[in-house]
């Protein structure tokens, strides 16, 4: 009887303590309004680590000393969103916003709609999973519909919950927002980095991205992140009818919300509030490039839908480019891996927009003559869009005559074949088929994580790796051994273990990300999803005509044109080989196999579905030669209607549109 006692006494003091910790972490991180000193919220803490030291079967998932603690990662899991975090689609001015709120017009004729305004954080997102409450995943945004499991660096952002302050939390809740670093913590790590001999952060952006991936979550942990957010995912046992309700929400279950959300009435108080916002913005602790403005009406949310990548309820106005003066010290140019060679100024280091600049893009030669930029020039540089540095137009008051006029150059400097500028192009291009520029590149894209996603794979391996004579294309990878690997410098056991096991995995991405990783003209990752989802081998797109492809749907004519291009060329042929016998996947997984019954039909889902989460819904209808429709129109076929079905199950009655309950589906699609 007295064990049961002094347990339930410790029991009741770690309670007391953990409860008191996560106050004060909220009032300090998330208010930013502290109740206690440092001093005596030391001593919670160590009275807390003590007394779970002491008693570690006591120990639980959401205690403040478990937001830095987990060991090292050996990578990160991928993790499945249950509903897709999409991208916003930009608006550089405000005749760009006008016309979004014509179309939102358009979309909701004679219907009132009012927005609410955000500011946009220069951060990365986020999305963590709460179940009955409790902190179980964070994760990446990744693709869009699958990111990674970053669930221990997560923890240790002080600002997120670990469990949510309320009293009856939903059994399951995605919540969506950004990690990011104050222009005072960004500055501190570029120093630390800097005094360690390590390249530094280009933005704050890039800097929160690379933090929480960091394998080891107690590095995560020194770089102080922070944490703001600003929508929900997927969500069971509640519902909102607008967006500023889901805000509130969210503050009120613990998180940090923007302090300068606005509701706005109409589109000119958005106007009004992208005006002050874009002169205030050096006032903020943080880097911002622009405003976020959506429709509030989550019901006119659903009805308006969204495309592949961008909702149509909602959209970023980008601020103008910050622009400051700097000097042109030299011009040169750049091979890039279709061989383009683009002129580069190179800058007196100058900070824009938050990093700083010391390179900057002339884009073609016909731009550079067209802004007369010099060696010598003082000019003024801007980041297009706050993201890729660009020379707007030299200032000619300050010529002295020493400036000089740069020539493009009539051999590529990389590999000395000839640089040919096409009649009808703007770009020049090298015609050296093996130059080293063009490999590296390509190499660091099949590479990157929107292609092959060999982590490891970076810049200065790459180039040792051709200097030495070790690869000379992409399909070469998959033969290095790890003696290859171990000579290149500072590569030890580990390292070249990794590496290895890094190539491996990426044997088996969908043949979608390796067409896109081959880096065929004008085809890009969604591009690549198509011609996989219609071709779903390498032979049959091989094999496809002009006139196969331009009938594809959304394959223009330059896409075929340079698909058609690229089967002809024996060098790549020869690559597609090797990546074949070296085990990499050349056909889209059984998707040839399954009977498309569901054909030239289409769908539209509205509710929840109790089986299914709408996206794998939508998976399985296309899955089955089906399309999904984001709105009811007189040429839907069905509509799949789950629990509280929204505006769309009064339309598809109205228009006599065929409704499906949840196990007409099933039985339609067969189980």
């Amino acid at each position: 009887m007295i064990f049961i006692e002094k347990v339930s006494a410790v029991e009741k003091r770690l309670k007391e303590l953990r409860n008191l910790i996560n106050y004060h972490d909220y009032r300090y991180y998330v208010l930013d309004s502290p109740e206690i000193s440092d001093a005596e919220y030391d001593e919670l803490m160590k009275e807390l680590i003590s007394i779970e030291e002491a008693h570690p079967e006591l120990v639980t998932p959401d205690s403040p000393t478990q937001r830095v603690g987990a060991p090292p990662a050996e990578g990160f899991l991928p993790v499945r969103h249950r509903s897709r975090m999409l991208s916003l689609g930009d608006a550089f001015s405000f005749d760009e916003l006008s016309a979004f709120f014509e179309r939102v017009g358009r979309a909701l004729p004679g219907e009132e709609v009012d927005y609410v305004c955000e500011l946009k954080i220069d951060g990365t997102a986020i999305s963590l999973n709460y179940e009955d409450g409790l902190l179980m995943r964070g994760a990446t945004r990744g693709d869009g519909e699958t990111g990674e499991d970053i669930t221990s660096n997560i923890k240790t952002i002080r600002s997120i919950p670990l469990r949510l302050q309320l009293k009856k939390p939903p059994a399951f809740m995605e919540v969506r927002g950004e990690a990011y670093f104050s222009k005072e913590q960004f500055e501190e790590i570029n120093k630390e980095r800097s005094k360690e001999g390590l390249s530094l952060f280009a933005n704050p952006r890039n800097a929160a991205a690379g933090s929480l991936r960091q394998l080891d979550p107690s590095i995560t942990a020194r770089r102080e992140l922070d944490s703001i957010f600003y929508s929900l995912g997927y969500v069971s046992g509640i519902s909102f009818g607008t967006h500023w309700e889901v805000l509130q929400f969210l503050k009120k279950a613990g998180f940090k919300i923007s302090e300068y959300a606005e509701r706005a009435g109409d589109s000119q108080k958005v106007f009004d509030f992208c005006s002050r916002w874009q002169e205030r913005r050096d006032t903020l602790p943080y880097e911002i490039d622009g405003g976020v403005v959506k429709v509030n009406s989550l019901d006119q949310q659903a009805r308006l839908g969204a495309t592949s990548k961008s909702p149509r309820w909602a959209i970023a106005y980008k601020f103008p480019a910050e622009q400051k003066t700097t000097k042109v010290v030299d011009i040169t140019v750049n091979v890039g891996r279709t061989g383009a060679v683009t002129p580069v100024a190179i800058l007196e280091p100058v900070r824009v927009a938050g990093s700083t600049v010391s390179r900057a893009t002339l884009h073609n030669e016909d731009e550079m003559r067209r802004k007369d930029v010099r060696i010598g020039d003082t000019v003024i540089v801007q980041k297009a869009g706050d993201v890729i540095p660009e020379v707007v137009a030299p200032v000619t008051s300050k010529r002295t005559g020493a400036e000089r006029v740069y020539r493009m150059p009539k051999k590529c400097p990389v590999c000395g074949a000839d640089v040919v500028r096409p009649p009808d192009e703007a770009v020049a291009r090298c015609t050296g088929i093996a130059c080293p520029a063009q490999i590296f590149e390509r190499i660091l894209h099949w590479a990157s994580r929107g292609a092959m996603d060999i982590d490891g794979l970076g810049p200065a391996v790459v180039s040792q790796l051709l200097q030495k004579g070790m690869i000379e294309d992409v399909a070469d990878l998959y033969y290095l051994t790890k003696e290859d690997l171990l000579e290149i410098e500072h590569f030890a056991d580990k390292a070249a273990e990794n590496l290895l096991n890094a190539i491996e995995v990426s044997r088996n991405r969908p043949l979608s990300k390796l067409l896109f990783g081959l880096g065929v003209r004008h085809v890009g990752s969604h591009v690549a999803s198509v011609l996989a989802k219609h071709y779903p081998s390498m032979e049959n797109l091989k094999g496809a005509s002009y006139d196969d492809l331009v009938m594809t749907k959304e394959v223009g004519p330059r896409i075929a044109e340079s698909v058609v291009a690229f089967f002809k060329q024996n060098r790549n042929l020869r690559v597609l080989d090797k990546l074949k016998q070296a085990g990499a996947r050349m056909k889209e997984a059984h998707k040839a196999e399954v009977p498309q019954k569901l054909a030239r039909l289409t769908f539209v889902l509205t509710g929840t579905l109790t089986r299914f989460t709408r996206e794998q819904a939508k998976e399985i209808i296309e899955g089955l030669g089906g399309e999904v429709s984001s709105s009811v129109s007189r040429r839907t076929d069905y509509v799949v209607a789950g629990e509280n079905p929204g505006s769309k199950y009064d339309k598809a009655r109205e228009l006599g549109v065929k409704i499906l309950n949840e196990e007409e589906f099933v039985r339609l699609i067969g189980e």
